[in-house]
């Protein structure tokens, strides 16, 4: 027995015969490329949003702590609370209306102490370092700039107060902690809220007070048990560094989630095309290995030279997919610019990048080891006569798979977020391979057991699907996955794209009005009134409250002793808009219980949101106590209602008999829905000049920037998942090339046998027809299945899918499969049937 060759010996053999630009080997290339490609950029911007999230915590909420109350200021013992535990900085935030003598526009006012900010840098748009602006001054948004129609020096309106515009904002470093805007922001001196006339009692105004630790040691939820125990009743909601801003903590979690899912199943996709193509490649070489083997190569030999041919080419490919997630990583953060905060230049996450490596080499073992070693121990003979007598499995390539899949959940278990999501899916993604298997079992025996067609050429395409050696489980799962991803796609795009249609809706009130006085009322409908006779008017009163205590009258339960807040009960985190109403509201219908009389004067009572009742396990006469500006009041719960939160009117889950908290300081807020086609301008101005300390909201510009964000996501996603999609078409090209090369011996036969031209490309069409077909209705169930969970487990949005735009999707797929299947034919057609059958 010959010794093995050894290493350096073989590498020398491999890069001989490995073509430098790894012609055979390139599906491998791009399967690799796209797979890790995917992870090294969802590793990459993820891996940056976190640091960012984790490292500029204090920056982003410009405090250790944030302290929050509505629609009154700290008192002086409160603040002095404050302070025991470090430097304090205050202010308000708050709709206004900004104006000129021609233009009047929506804003955000954001008052500031001149403590303000405590953490991080406030920068004007010419670079200038700034701090608070002083007495008249202000510091406007461009976009307040730009709707007032005016320039840095002019003066310009907000309440009963004449401000100048002193500078533009460049970089406001607390700027997400303030969460979705109704207005470009305008920051003033905290004094001005005041000077204007805005924060009246009952105004919707909210105070902020962040604290810098003194001892950077100190744990914020500790310091905030300890001011909640010493104010229970004080209506504060917190904030802490380590949460700065948790609708992008969620809105990251949820993405990283589906990232995750897009990049393994990206992995997968891609791990079927490298065992196809590294099969394709072994047969091309067939010849080469027999010869090396006749010259005394050993089984042995034969794995290492092709092990390092295979393992350059998936060193290579996984190298270039590393570089090219690092390369767009700047793209997708531009396309979520403004929603998270992420550099959107380069950023190199060693880990990331090692973790998208390992992965792609770990599928590449897992999907090369058969084919390599199932050519190594046969004799020259079997190797010569592999295209009639097709080789058998090598049972010790079941060890390397077992042990490359052990790495693969080994790898996910350790450095995945979410490893549970990780585990489950390569679990399911095992499963669903399982299952296509099996079909491509199914499929084949079903081909040969079903009556034979009189037509020659439907009975030629049926004996292709199950005669020895035909690829038809290969063909099975590649279609049926890379089917399932461009269902896949269209089934989350068109449902992210439904939820914008609904959930941001067309049609809406032209305008809300926030701070109208109660005593004024009647005032407010003649001014409309008289500009706009048909317009429709519909006021309510607006109050804010903290919901402290639920439940039995004897055993209620405290908000502030809960461990954490039960699924779907939201309200209770912080304060919430309240209201109270003798009638049902409008868009709203009693699903239990009775509504109260109109004037109704004995025990204060509730309605309450049945979604949110059922959360928190709430029944018809149990107790909600709601706290308002230091308050206490309870009321028993009289009814449930169903809310229809896709229109956009007043929405509240608690509504109130007016005896139960009318008494508190409040004001009105409204809805305006105008003519078709009136004019806005005009009356804007009208109600800013009549109105100044109320609030006119533009209802279109709010629907604009919410479907700007949506279609922000969207837009990510399709992106996203637009890989596995490449990852899709790159295994059904490279499975149909690899079939395509295992037909030449039967094309070749049966034109000897005087078949057309016309008549194998009918054969090719109906066998690929039939296994495509079939692998549709699979990958319809499949890829809309995944979409589901992605949509609603993930994202929790409606699932919304256009089923005409996923089947049209679907058909393209299909008309792709077809095409390309007998565009790889004609090369076939050209075959010279003596040249062929020698090198048979």
């Amino acid at each position: 027995m010959n010794a093995p060759i050894s290493w350096s010996t073989a590498r020398r053999i491999a890069r001989r015969d490995l073509n430098g630009r790894f012609r055979g080997l390139r599906l491998l290339l791009v399967c690799l490329f796209l797979g890790t490609g995917a992870l090294a950029a969802i590793g990459t911007l993820t891996g940056a949003i976190e640091q960012e999230l984790e490292g500029r915590g204090q920056e982003l909420l410009g405090g250790d702590l944030e302290v929050e109350i509505w629609q009154r200021d700290l008192s002086e013992e409160e603040k002095a609370a404050l302070s025991e535990y470090g430097e304090i900085s205050g202010g308000k935030r708050l709709q206004a209306m900004a104006s000129t003598a021609d233009n009047a526009a929506p804003v955000e006012l954001k008052a500031i102490d001149n403590k303000w900010p405590l953490y991080g840098k406030f920068t004007l748009e010419d670079g200038t370092e700034a701090g608070a602006p002083t007495g008249n001054d202000a510091w406007l948004a461009q976009g307040a700039m730009d709707r007032l129609d005016i320039k840095v020096g002019d003066s310009f309106t907000i309440g009963t107060a004449t401000l100048r515009a002193a500078g533009i904002i460049g970089t406001e470093p607390d700027r997400l902690s303030e969460g979705f805007q109704l207005g470009p922001t305008i920051l003033v001196a905290v004094d001005i809220p005041q000077k204007a006339g805005l924060v009246e009692p009952g105004a919707l105004y909210e105070s902020k007070y962040r604290i810098a630790f003194d001892n950077s040691a100190r744990d914020p939820g500790d310091v905030e048990e300890e001011i909640e125990e010493r104010f229970p009743n004080s209506g504060f909601d917190y904030r802490s560094r380590d949460r700065a801003s948790p609708g992008a903590d969620r809105f990251v979690s949820r993405m990283g989630e589906f990232l995750t899912l897009v990049g393994l199943a990206a992995l997968v996709i891609a791990g079927i095309g490298i065992g196809g193509g590294v099969s394709s490649y072994l047969e091309a070489r067939r010849s080469s290995i027999a010869t090396l083997k006749v010259l005394g190569a050993s089984s042995r030999d034969i794995a290492r030279i092709y092990a390092l041919q295979i393992g350059s080419a998936a060193l290579v490919g996984s190298l270039m997919g590393l570089a090219a997630g690092v390369l767009v990583t700047p793209a997708l953060a531009a396309a979520l610019d403004g929603l998270l905060p992420v550099e959107t230049g380069f950023v190199f996450e060693p880990v990331a990048l090692m973790v998208a490596g390992a992965y792609g080499l770990l599928v590449a073992t897992v999907f090369a080891a058969t084919p390599i070693l199932r050519a190594r121990r046969f004799p020259p003979m079997a190797l010569m006569r592999a295209r009639i007598v097709p080789l058998s499995r090598d049972g010790r390539a079941l060890g390397w798979v077992l042990g490359g899949l052990l790495g693969i959940v080994l790898l996910a278990l350790l450095t995945a977020n979410q490893p549970l999501l990780s585990g489950g899916f390569l679990l399911g993604a095992a499963v669903v391979l399982g299952l296509l298997a099996l079909l491509g079992v199914g499929i084949r025996k079903l081909a040969g057991a079903v009556k034979r067609p009189k037509n020659p050429l439907i009975r030629n395409a049926l004996a292709n699907l199950h005669r020895p050696g035909a690829s038809t489980g290969a063909l099975v799962t590649a279609l049926g996955f890379g089917l399932s991803a461009f269902v896949l796609l269209a089934a989350i795009q068109s449902s992210i794209n439904g939820n914008i249609d609904s959930r941001v809706p067309n049609e809406a009130p032209d305008y809300f009005v926030l701070d109208i006085p109660r005593d004024k009322s009647a005032e407010f409908d003649a001014l409309i009134a008289a500009d706009q006779p048909e317009a429709v008017i519909r006021k309510v009163p607006a109050l804010r409250g903290a919901i402290l205590a639920y439940g039995p009258a004897d055993a209620p339960i405290r908000v502030a002793e809960l461990e954490e807040i039960p699924d779907g009960a939201w309200p209770l985190r912080g304060e919430r808009g309240l209201t109270y109403s003798s009638t049902l509201p409008i868009g709203n219908s009693l699903t239990e219980g009775e509504w109260w009389a109109e004037n109704h004067t004995d025990d204060p009572l509730v309605s309450v949101d049945e979604e949110f009742a059922a959360a928190i396990d709430l029944k018809i006469g149990d107790t909600i106590t709601i706290g308002i500006l230091g308050v206490e009041k309870t009321a028993t719960v009289a009814n449930f209602r169903r809310i229809d939160w896709e229109n956009m009117g007043f929405n509240f889950v608690l509504v109130f008999s007016e005896n139960a908290i009318a008494d508190a300081p409040h004001n009105l807020t409204a809805t305006i829905d105008l003519p078709l086609g009136a004019p806005t301008g005009p009356l804007l101005r009208q109600m800013v000049q009549k109105f100044p300390s109320s609030s006119v909201i533009e209802i279109g510009q709010v629907l604009a920037e919410a479907r700007t964000i949506l279609s922000q996501v969207g837009l990510a996603t399709f992106a996203a998942a637009s890989v596995a999609v490449l990852a899709g078409l790159a295994v059904l090209i490279g499975a149909i090339a690899a079939a395509r090369a295992s037909r030449t011996y039967d094309t070749v036969v049966m034109r000897v046998l005087g078949a057309s031209r016309r008549q194998v490309l009918i054969m090719q069409l109906a066998e690929y027809g039939i296994l495509a077909l079939t692998l549709a209705i699979v990958a319809l169930g499949l890829g809309s299945g995944l979409a589901w969970l992605v949509i609603t487990q993930l994202f929790e949005f409606d699932w919304l899918p256009n089923w005409g735009e996923i089947l049209a999707v679907l058909g393209g797929g299909l008309a792709f499969v077809l095409i390309f299947a007998l565009a790889g034919s004609i090369p076939l057609l050209r075959a010279k049937p003596a040249q062929a059958l020698r090198a048979l």
